[in-house]
C-alpha cells in the first residue's frame, strides 16, 4: 500500500481495484480505521531500525474547532496505532511554538494557520489561547473552487491535482502587477474528450473569492473579539500566517489591506505545526499539560 505523498499521486488515477483513500477531511477522521493504518505506518518509519514493537509517546494536533467525540476518535486511533502516551494540542499553539512566538509571555501574538481542511485563527498569550476560532476553509476549498470555477466558465472537468498545480503556479489572493498564464487540459464536458484551454491569475484570483472573504471574515472577528491590551500588542506586532495555504500568493497582502495589522509569513510554513508539535513535547515537563487540549 502507499501512503502519504506517493499514495496522493494517485488521487483520481487509480484503477477500479484500488481505492485512494483521504483519512483525515476538515481537520478531523473521516475514516478510523484507514487513519490507524496510516499511523502505523508512520511510527514503523520513524522506528525502522528498531528490533521491538515500538511503542512511542505520539502527539497529534487537533481544530480548536474538533468536538470531544472528535478528538476521543484521534486518540483512539493514536493507542490502536501502538502509541503508549497520546498528547492533543490545538493547532493554533503548536504553529505559534513552530513559528517562534513568544507564547510563554505576558504579550499578545496571533497566529491564522491555514491548513488542508481548516484555518485556526488564535490569539495566544502566557502559553494559553485567549480567543481561538476554527473555519473548515483550507487548501482542499481552494482546490474545489477552481475545480467549480472551470466546470462553470469553461465546460470542463479537471482534477484536484491539476486544480493544486494551477493554485501553486498562478494562484494569488490580491491583484498583482504581472497576469501570469498556465495551460490546462480537463474532460469537456459536452463533448466528453480532453480539451486544453489557458487560465490566467485574474481568473483565479476571482474563483478564490469566497473561500479568501470566509479566512478574512474569520481573523476580522479574531481581532473584534480579543481584550484591548492583546489587541494592542497585536496592531504592534502584527500575525503571524503559518499552514500550507499560507504559500498562497499575496495573502499576507489581502490580510495586510483588509485589517490595516502587518502580516508575516513564517518561515517554512508548511511545516510549523509539526515542528511545533515536536518542540511542545520536549516542553511536556517544563509546563506539564498547560499546552495541552483536554479530552
Amino acid at each position: 500500500a502507499a501512503v502519504g505523498h506517493d499514495a496522493k499521486q494517485m488521487l483520481g488515477r487509480t484503477p477500479g481495484n484500488i481505492a485512494a483513500i483521504r483519512p483525515m477531511k476538515d481537520g478531523v477522521i473521516a475514516d478510523f480505521f484507514v487513519t490507524e493504518k496510516m499511523l502505523q505506518h508512520f511510527i514503523k518509519q520513524v522506528h525502522s531500525n528498531s528490533f521491538m514493537r515500538p511503542s512511542p509517546r505520539v502527539l497529534v494536533c487537533v481544530p480548536v474547532g474538533a468536538t470531544q467525540v472528535e478528538r476521543r476518535a484521534i486518540r483512539e486511533s493514536a493507542q490502536g496505532a501502538g502509541a503508549r502516551e497520546v498528547f492533543l494540542i490545538e493547532e493554533p499553539m503548536a504553529a505559534a511554538i513552530g513559528a517562534g512566538l513568544p507564547v510563554s509571555e505576558a504579550t499578545g501574538s496571533m497566529v491564522v494557520d491555514i491548513g488542508g481542511g481548516t484555518t485556526e485563527v488564535a490569539v495566544i498569550s502566557l502559553n494559553g489561547v485567549v480567543y481561538s476560532s476554527s473555519v473548515r476553509i483550507g487548501g482542499d476549498r481552494f482546490d474545489e473552487a477552481i475545480i467549480n470555477y472551470v466546470r462553470r466558465n469553461y465546460g470542463s472537468l479537471i482534477g484536484e491535482a491539476t486544480a493544486e498545480r494551477i493554485k501553486h503556479e498562478i494562484g494569488s489572493a490580491y491583484p498583482g502587477d504581472e497576469v501570469r498564464e498556465i495551460e490546462v487540459r480537463g474532460r469537456n464536458l459536452a463533448e466528453g474528450v480532453p480539451r486544453g484551454f489557458t487560465l490566467n491569475s485574474n481568473e483565479i484570483l476571482e474563483a478564490l473569492q469566497e473561500p479568501l472573504t470566509g479566512i478574512v471574515s474569520a481573523v476580522m472577528v479574531a481581532l473584534e473579539q480579543c481584550p484591548p491590551e492583546l489587541a494592542s500588542d497585536i496592531s504592534e506586532r502584527g500575525m503571524v500566517l503559518t499552514g500550507g495555504g499560507a504559500l498562497l500568493r499575496n495573502l499576507d497582502r489581502l490580510l495586510m489591506e483588509e485589517t490595516g495589522i502587518p502580516v508575516v509569513v513564517a518561515e517554512d510554513p508548511l511545516t510549523c505545526v509539526a515542528r511545533g508539535g515536536g518542540k511542545a513535547l520536549e516542553m511536556i515537563d517544563m509546563h506539564g499539560g498547560d499546552l495541552f487540549s483536554e479530552e
